[in-house]
């Protein structure tokens, strides 16, 4: 255990704040912890950067946490209304998918080698930017819907690629 480790572990604990305080509207409080979650991500891995500390851990533990994070707070939103509930089993479904992908190959002992490609590190990015604009929405009354809708649908349309990009490399690489 490192220090990039215990702030990604750091970063998984404040989950369930996140949730707590979306559940009770607080959602001022929620966007401010949530903004204290991106900047965890950015630091433990700036941290295990510079300072060559990746670990095997981190390396699974780190995009754990930001799904984690993300499948949590969308889930909460989708509950409470803030999102519409489609995109929130679209999200949760595409997820699903990737984990049980990887878990069918280690059954099977097949070879997989995933790595996030472009569009799911672009779709990771709108799915931050749409939590944090709900959140900060809600939180400070912007009244703003236009570019949330805009960002629904990015989220929609790039989980889908990003979930067809899984499934392509999985097949290419298993047939």
């Amino acid at each position: 255990m490192n220090i990039p480790n215990s702030i990604t572990l750091f970063r998984m604990m404040l989950v369930p704040v996140i949730v707590w305080l979306i559940l009770r509207e607080q959602m001022l409080a929620a966007f401010i912890v949530f903004l204290i979650a991106g900047v965890t991500d950015a630091l433990d891995g700036l941290i295990a950067k510079q300072f060559d500390l990746v670990t095997p851990l981190g390396t699974y533990l780190d995009p754990l946490a930001d799904k984690v994070l993300l499948v949590s707070i969308y889930v909460t939103l989708g509950i409470q209304e803030f999102l519409p509930s489609w995109l929130v089993i679209l999200v949760v479904s595409r997820d699903i998918l990737i984990v049980g992908g990887i878990l069918l190959t280690f059954l099977m002992e097949l070879n997989l080698e995933i790595a996030p490609s472009k569009i799911s590190k672009f779709n990771t990015f709108c799915q931050i930017i749409l939590a944090a604009l709900i959140l900060g929405d809600r939180g400070l009354n912007l009244g703003d819907s236009f570019i949330i809708v805009i960002c629904i649908y990015a989220v929609a349309i790039t989980t889908v690629l990003s979930g067809h990009n899984y499934i392509l490399q999985w097949s290419r690489q298993n047939s």
